[in-house]
């Protein structure tokens, strides 16, 4: 890497969180600073589109491919990759979910079929690269075919066009979509991430996550006062927003296949949080729970009630929620009216309840709140 001169607005961000004691000296995370300070010049230095050297770009340095950040979960790499977003000066940039980036490319591409005969990937790339330059994916995960036999090919267009793609994920590059179906045809992604973007591994010391738990429980029985104010006190620590602006907590209307969106009351940061009634009282099924456990690391849910055969439908709804967000490893903390083997003991599919309820209880163990986000974790 060549040397620069000064620090940038990145690393000075960064070095006053080291400073005042919210982060640990970690190299690891030293060295991608670096590495994002580095893309930040060499962006900032770009020719405004439009402007007359923008027109003679031919003769300048294309902009760089991208920086792709892997590491164990709480190792700060989505905190760095938003210090790089908001510190980055280089616009249209846009910052999103991995799995809902993904979501949005397929109702785009199915949309391209339907107007246009021939290949609907170049005019996508076209329609992405004019709306972001800069794209910031938070936890890049590949877990399904349709996924992996599109990426190399739109993310080929994508770099062609300029786009610089910074990204983070629980898995190095040569991990991504393991052991999945046809792998061979998605090893070209793989080729195309190490060569044009700068792969930095993060697995210092500190596991932020787990750290700003404090060990508190997970699971708060019963419902009231005093557990909503331990869950409320647990989201501000997982994001880091500032207890005084709590009435300013930003949601969010989570894209569901088909069409439908779920309104997320609290959504900050890959953390969310939900009732009870909201998402197990109303008709919700799989395509929902699994767009949660996609999109979100962590889910609070509040209002767990004592269940019974007057609740069979929210039970069984409850059922399939715990069951996505066990497969994706999303961690759950949560206020009920009973420890999980006494929540749901009479009733149709109490008996099978009982692996629901040996999930819930995993799910408190200090191996599984470890665990990285996602199905490949």
């Amino acid at each position: 890497m060549a040397e620069r001169g000064g620090s940038t607005e990145l690393e000075q961000r960064y070095q006053a969180l080291v400073d005042a004691g919210e982060l640990r000296p970690d190299p690891d995370q030293a060295r991608a600073v670096a590495v994002l300070a580095t893309l930040a010049e060499k962006l900032e230095q770009q020719p405004r589109r439009g402007s007359l050297i923008w027109r003679l770009a031919g003769r300048f340095e294309r902009p760089p491919g991208g920086v792709y950040m892997w590491g164990g979960v709480g190792r700060g790499k989505s905190m760095l990759m938003d210090l790089a977003y908001e510190t980055i000066h280089y616009a249209p940039k846009r910052r999103v979910h991995f799995s809902e980036f993904m979501l949005e490319v397929h109702d785009r591409l199915r949309a391209i079929r339907g107007r246009h005969e021939g290949d609907p990937i170049p005019p996508l790339a076209r329609d992405i690269a004019a709306e972001a330059k800069l794209l910031c994916f938070d936890e890049m995960i590949v877990n399904n075919s349709a996924d992996a036999m599109i990426l190399s090919r739109l993310f080929t267009h994508l770099l062609d066009a300029s786009v610089t793609v910074v990204t983070t994920s629980n898995r190095p590059p040569t991990d991504l979509y393991k052991d999945g179906l046809n792998r061979e045809l998605f090893l070209p992604f793989i080729a195309l991430i190490e060569r044009a973007l700068d792969v930095v591994p993060l697995n210092g010391p500190t596991d932020y996550r787990l750290d700003r738990l404090g060990g508190i429980p997970t699971w708060y029985v019963p419902n009231g006062p005093v557990a909503t104010k331990a869950l409320s006190d647990a989201f501000f620590r997982l994001t880091d927003y500032p207890v005084e602006d709590r009435a300013r907590v930003p949601s969010e209307e989570l894209a569901v296949p088909g069409g439908r969106t779920l309104h997320v009351p609290k959504s900050l940061k890959g953390v969310a949080v939900f009732s009870f009634r909201r998402l197990c009282g109303e008709a919700r099924g799989s395509a929902d729970y699994l767009a949660v456990a996609r999109h979100f690391h962590t889910v609070i849910i509040v209002g767990i009630p004592k269940l019974g055969p007057e609740n069979r439908n929210e039970a069984a709804r409850f059922v399939s929620l715990i069951d996505a967000l066990y497969e994706h490893k999303v961690k759950l903390l949560a206020a009920a009216d009973a420890a999980p083997e006494q929540l749901y003991t009479a009733g149709d599919g109490a008996f099978e309840f009982e692996r629901t309820a040996s999930r819930l209880m995993e799910m408190q163990s200090e191996a599984y709140l470890a665990a990285g986000h996602g199905a490949e974790a």
